[in-house]
């Protein structure tokens, strides 16, 4: 049984639209980036500490697969995690307006003792944004939510030209990686 440590219904989503049954254990993990620690660094710590923060919940037993993962935006040396208000999402969205940045997930696997993960890294390019459309996208309330302050599966998706990489891990879950985690360490198809 696959077990996902999450409360993202993205993430939800995407698992349920790939074909996996699952059971959600949501975990209480800070996300405090590190001084000096890198995005990809930072996402596969916080993965990983989301995984073992459920299977140390209790009620884990051995055949429970627990699947976690964090997402977070990178542009220049600025890590994007979710706003925390309508005026910090215009700020990112200024900084995202007319530039290509990165989208990283990494995805954690634990099974007992064993774990394993990795992190997906796509590009993307967001056209550039006027004042008025940047304070109207975030005033929709959908960027408040999000890493980086836009979902491009919804109002996002206009703003949003050409990506290089994985669609899904840009909405939050790269469900290809999770599909090769899972068979390369023997879950049962």
């Amino acid at each position: 049984m696959i077990v996902l440590a999450s409360q993202s219904p993205r993430r939800r989503e995407l698992l349920a639209q790939a074909g996996f049954t699952f059971i959600v254990r949501a975990p209480a993990v800070e996300e405090l980036h590190q001084p000096g620690e890198s995005p990809a660094a930072y996402v596969e710590r916080l993965a990983a500490a989301k995984a073992a923060a459920v299977q140390a919940s209790g009620g884990a037993s051995d055949d429970e697969w627990i699947l976690a993962a964090d997402t977070t935006v990178v542009v220049d040396a600025h890590i994007l995690e979710k706003p925390t208000s309508p005026a910090d999402a215009a700020r990112m969205l200024r900084l995202l307006s007319g530039r290509d940045h990165f989208v990283l997930t990494a995805v954690c696997l634990r099974q007992g003792s064993r774990q394993w993960s990795a992190v997906e890294s796509t590009l993307v390019r967001f056209s550039p944004l006027s004042e008025s459309e940047i304070i109207a996208y975030a005033a929709s309330g959908e960027p408040l939510d999000k890493a980086g302050a836009y979902a491009i599966q919804g109002l996002a998706s206009r703003f949003i030209p050409r990506i290089e990489g994985c669609y899904f891990n840009v909405v939050g879950l790269p469900i290809s990686l999770v599909y090769r985690l899972l068979r390369d360490a023997g879950y049962p198809a």
